[in-house]
């Protein structure tokens, strides 16, 4: 039986491993690839999808990380690394991985979980859309600024934040607006943000609260806050960084109130394969 004094120092290791993230749960092991998050319409459940290399599948969990359901989608599974979602419960995949910015076929997904082909995979409407400003595939390292992991939905558009591969210059991040509409579209250019310099800056995932007043991005160690915005250029009011004093390959992020974030990492040799809960302040 463990003593006061046994539990103290479970506390402490506890809170040395996860930095500021309280550990919620570990994440089934067919999600050992997580790259997307978000919660459902009515707020009982998580949708998530692993990146590249797996199967066109989305994950249902309840709030506690315990898997209720896995749903076959009907498309490809180029390189799936984010989620969002509507009022009316459709979620959307984006298809954009672009790892060496060689793509010319990035695609959001359109599905609803109540709606199946005969099959029983999810159907799917697609929204295809380019970067105005790419004029080559790959453009050179120095130029390799349209890989993309990171989008939002709101008032019938997606916004997306692009992650730069290109040397030294991890943390810039563009963000774009494509209309969330099926067809094939121009992504609209609205203003860039430099976050800092290393790997650990690029941008892997992003959210906004349901009041529509704060923007989330994600970092392997951080989340940046960007608020008291004009329209819908996210860059332009405050923002601020807040280091959770703990490092891994987080690729997932979602509110699960107005202050309070779910996160999601990657597993390796070592770590990763966790869903944590933070409080904003």
């Amino acid at each position: 039986m463990y003593t006061k004094v046994g539990f103290v120092l479970l506390f402490l290791l506890f809170t040395c491993q996860t930095g500021k993230l309280e550990l919620v749960n570990d994440l089934p092991k067919s999600l050992k690839e997580v790259s997307g998050m978000e919660t459902s319409v009515d707020g009982e459940s998580l949708y998530m999808i692993n990146d590249s290399g797996n199967k066109p599948e989305i994950f249902v969990l309840d709030l506690k990380g315990k898997l209720k359901e896995i749903l076959d989608v009907d498309a490809k599974n180029i390189d799936w690394e984010e989620l969002t979602t509507d009022k009316e419960g459709h979620l959307y995949i984006g298809d954009f991985g672009n790892n060496m910015n060689d793509r010319d076929n990035l695609v959001i997904y359109k599905v609803h979980p109540e709606k199946k082909t005969k099959k029983g995979e999810l159907e799917v409407e697609k929204i295809w859309f380019k970067f105005p400003d790419q004029k080559e595939f790959p453009p050179k390292r120095k130029h390799r600024v349209f890989d993309c992991e990171s989008f939002i939905y709101l008032n019938n558009h997606f916004y997306l934040f692009t992650k730069s591969r290109a040397p030294k210059k991890h943390g810039l991040t563009t963000l774009y607006k494509v209309p969330a509409t099926p067809g094939h579209h121009v992504a609209e250019k609205i203003e860039s943000f430099m976050t800092c310099e290393p790997l650990a800056c690029w941008i892997t995932a992003a959210d906004i609260s349901e009041d529509g007043k704060t923007i989330a991005l994600l970092t392997t160690d951080s989340v940046w806050l960007f608020e008291n915005f004009e329209g819908d250029n996210f860059f332009s009011g405050d923002h601020k960084q807040i280091l959770f004093e703990h490092e891994s390959q987080k690729e997932s992020l979602c509110f699960i109130d107005e202050r309070t974030i779910y996160i999601a990492d990657e597993q390796n040799k070592t770590q990763g394969r966790n869903l944590y809960k933070f409080r904003l302040n």
